[in-house]
């Protein structure tokens, strides 16, 4: 029985060997940046300051956060400045 369970996570690594990832978004951090996750493997990816796809450390994690918290207060802000121009 023991055999039967290694071999099944075992799978989606060998399926991401022979055929590549299939990364999907997980999670959008801003306009530019996102988090990946493949669908088979689970590996997770992010994307960089020069935009290329790097491993989602902690470190990576913990920025994307910061930087989703501050994307979203601006986005708020430029909503009410919005609201309060189209009155006058």
């Amino acid at each position: 029985m023991k055999k039967s369970t290694t071999k099944h996570a075992f799978m989606p690594k060998m399926y991401c060997n022979i055929f590549g990832h299939d990364y999907q978004v997980s999670k959008k951090v801003t306009y530019h940046v996102k988090e990946y996750t493949c669908s088979h493997c689970k590996k997770q990816l992010t994307t960089n300051s020069n935009g290329s796809l790097i491993e989602l450390t902690p470190k990576f994690k913990e920025i994307n956060d910061i930087l989703e918290r501050i994307h979203n207060s601006r986005m708020e802000r430029s909503k009410e400045k919005r609201l309060v121009s189209s009155i006058y």
